[in-house]
Order: structure tokens, then C-alpha cells, then sequence
């Protein structure tokens, strides 16, 4: 009998959060002030982490929260208040890769489950049954397993471990995120949050009696990308994922925005949906729609990652992102008698067809009609960040629906 799986989305701040709640998370990750692994997120202070399990739970969804840093010894006499407070604020579990933070996490949080982190490297199966002696209650395996090595690992390992696996997102060069490329050449850490991304970089050569020239080592005529990672996509790959018997869908993406966050997970909580109620179908492919609203978020080219084994992982043409759509409002007030308010993210005008994607996940277009100020003033265009405008368009739109338009 198959599990459904949860759906775990990132949050990179309390906007991040409230949009994968609103678009059917099962359960969000983050990070607190501390020990967390991506510094560049605003992430959540200790009264931001209080009121994010107290929103979570209203929601009766689950809140781990990462503390997957390699701590260094002055980093660890702060390490026992942070933990006992986030047991005492309801987290529901840790996201540990240091050997030591797990065994402080059982003397000061007794109650909060641990899961391993990628960050652990676990590529088998008596690694995993290691941890879970130790007490851990799920792995999060490392992205370079393919499914058949993961579906072993499940078949070897006692039925109450529960197996994660990213599913969508930015992949890294290094192994399970272990690099220290960063380290050398900027001074950050990626091992305790600060990477810098140099993998993403462009690369010449120089040669030294020649002051001035550079060399492109030419993959392209577009430029030289030597160790830039491909991001995972596996929507079209939900009967395989369950297959193999992974617990957890993640989705990875805690730096980027809330509405990265709302389109990923509408997508993924569609396909799982979706492949249930037809899973009895020998023939299922996920909806062209589901496919197509992962295109209308900024994306490097999508591979498959480590999951089939020989899909290649580099992307040579280009270092940066595919864009298509533009996240250009957000409704904060649903429609009456046609007239909506929205916050603007980003500049549209009066007369652009707008795709809307409402909480409900099923995403339509409409029309801008017209745009009033809180002032009662009207405009044709909507230039300035956060501010507020009544739009009319020939559709109603609910609020927390995310507004967007194609670039």
C-alpha cells in the first residue's frame, strides 16, 4: 500500500511561509536567527519562530526547523537555549547534519523529533539504519542517489524511518552540499550558510606574462560555466518518487521568494493530488498545466538530477535564469462588484492581461481594467513597490491570489 507523501516547502521568511501554507504544504522548513544554513534568507527571529509554529499548527501542518550548520566550538555555548526554545515554542522537528547538535538536541529537546540533513551524506542503507538507532526518525538522503539505490535503502531500513528526497530546486556541484569552493576564494562558508555561489560564476583564463588577456576556456560562444548545476525538476516523475518509497517531497529554495514558494508547491500539491486519484492508471502523466506553471518561475534549465543516473548535471550556455513571468501584485482584498486591492510587486499597466493563480491553484488570466491610488486618484500604471491600488478586471480574484505577467 502506498503513503501519500508530504509536501515540504521552504520558507525564507513569513511571507515565504504564509504562501506555502496558502498553497498546500503539508509541512514548511526554515530557519531560525542561527545554525541555519542560508544566511542570504531573512529567516526568523525567536518571536518569528514562535508565531511561524503558532500559524503552522492553526493550519494543523508541521514546522522543522533547520539547525544543519557545522558549528564551530564558539558557535556551541549557544547552541542548548536555542534548542530547548524552539521545543518550547512547538517546532516540530530538527533538521540536524552535525553528529553532535543531534546528541545535544536529545539532552534539550527531548520532545522535537530529529531528521538528518543532505548535509549528512547518507548513500546507504546501514548509514541510515545507524542514524535511526541513534534516534532519528527520518533521513534526508543525499541528491546523488538515483531511485533505484534509494528504493533499496527503503526496503533495508526499518518501516518507522522515514526517507526525504529534494524534488525540485537548485542542485550543487558539491556533494550534498559539502563544498568549500566558496571557503577559498571569498572567505564564506557555505558549510555554515554564507555560500557565495562561485559555481555560478563565469570563468577565464589568464595567463601571467600576458597582463590584461584573458582566455575564455570555450564551452560556447556564451562563455565558459565550469561547474554550474542544472535545477531539478522531478513533476513528471511522481509514480517513480513513490515507487521508491520516499516520504517526503522537498522542494528546495529557502533564498528565494514567496512567489517561487506559492507556484512550487500549487505544482507538486496538484501532481501528488492528482497521480493519487489516478493511480491506478498504467498510462498517468501529470497535467500539461502543472508542468507549465513550474516554466512561469525564474529556473535554470530543468534536469532530473541524480534520480535516473546518467542525465548530465552541468549547464554550459548559461550561468544565470530563465524568466517568462514576472510577479507583479499580490491581492489582499478579493473582488467586489469587480474591483479588487492588490499590493504591486512589480510595474504592469492598465490594459495588461494578467495571470492569476488563486489559492485554489488553478491558474486563469484576466484583464487590468483600471487602477485607483488609496487616494482615489487613478493611474495607468502601478511603478511603485508594496503600494496599494484598487484594480478592476473582467474576472473576480480571491485574495492571496498571486498576480503575474508574461515578460
Amino acid at each position: 500500500m502506498i503513503t501519500k507523501p508530504e509536501i515540504l516547502s521552504p520558507a525564507g521568511d513569513m511571507e515565504c511561509l504564509e504562501s506555502a501554507l496558502l498553497y498546500g504544504a503539508d509541512a514548511v522548513y526554515l530557519a531560525g536567527d542561527s545554525f541555519g544554513m542560508r544566511t542570504a534568507s531573512k529567516n526568523f527571529s525567536l518571536e518569528e519562530l514562535k508565531v511561524a509554529c503558532e500559524l503552522t499548527h492553526q493550519k494543523n501542518k508541521k514546522l522543522y526547523l533547520t539547525v544543519n550548520t557545522l558549528p564551530r566550538n564558539k558557535d556551541i555555548p549557544a547552541m542548548p537555549d536555542f534548542l530547548s526554545y524552539a521545543e518550547e515554542v512547538g517546532v516540530d522537528a530538527f533538521i540536524i547534519a552535525d553528529l553532535g547538535v543531534f546528541e545535544m538536541a536529545k539532552r534539550y529537546s527531548p520532545k522535537v523529533d530529529r531528521h538528518i540533513s543532505t548535509q549528512g551524506g547518507i548513500v546507504n542503507f546501514e548509514s541510515a539504519r545507524a542514524w535511526h538507532q541513534m534516534g532519528a526518525k527520518r533521513v534526508v538522503l543525499a541528491r546523488e542517489l538515483s531511485l533505484s539505490e534509494i528504493a533499496e535503502i527503503r526496503a533495508k531500513i526499518p518501516e518507522d524511518l522515514e526517507i526525504e528526497c529534494f524534488v525540485h530546486g537548485a542542485m550543487c556541484v558539491s556533494f550534498s552540499g559539502r563544498c568549500l569552493i566558496s571557503s577559498f576564494l571569498t572567505g564564506r562558508d557555505a558549510n555554515r550558510g554564507d555560500c557565495a555561489q562561485p559555481c555560478r560564476w563565469k570563468y577565464y583564463l589568464y595567463e601571467e606574462n600576458r597582463e590584461g588577456q584573458f582566455f575564455p576556456v570555450e564551452e560556447s560562444e556564451k562563455g565558459t560555466y565550469l561547474y554550474n548545476s542544472k535545477d531539478m525538476c522531478m513533476i513528471e516523475h511522481i509514480p517513480e518518487l513513490l515507487k521508491a518509497g520516499i516520504s517526503s517531497f522537498k522542494i528546495e529554495g529557502r533564498a528565494k521568494s514567496y512567489y517561487y514558494t506559492a507556484v512550487t508547491t500549487n505544482a507538486y500539491r496538484h501532481a501528488l493530488d492528482e497521480y493519487m486519484e489516478n493511480r491506478d492508471d498504467p498510462d498517468y502523466t501529470v497535467s500539461p498545466w502543472i508542468r507549465e506553471e513550474l516554466e512561469k518561475i525564474s529556473h535554470r534549465v530543468y534536469s532530473t538530477g541524480f534520480f535516473f543516473g546518467t542525465e548530465p548535471g552541468q549547464e554550459t550556455e548559461n550561468g544565470g535564469y530563465i524568466r517568462r513571468y514576472n510577479a507583479v501584485a499580490v491581492c489582499v482584498e478579493s473582488s467586489i462588484d469587480g474591483v479588487c486591492a492588490v499590493t504591486q510587486r512589480n510595474k504592469f499597466l492598465v490594459g495588461d492581461t494578467l495571470d492569476i493563480l488563486p489559492p485554489s491553484g488553478i491558474s486563469y488570466n484576466t484583464v487590468c481594467q483600471s487602477l485607483v491610488t488609496e487616494e482615489g486618484e487613478t493611474v495607468d500604471a502601478a511603478p511603485h513597490p508594496l503600494q496599494k491600488l484598487y484594480m478592476m478586471t473582467d474576472k473576480p480574484i480571491k485574495k492571496g491570489s498571486v498576480i503575474r505577467k508574461k515578460v
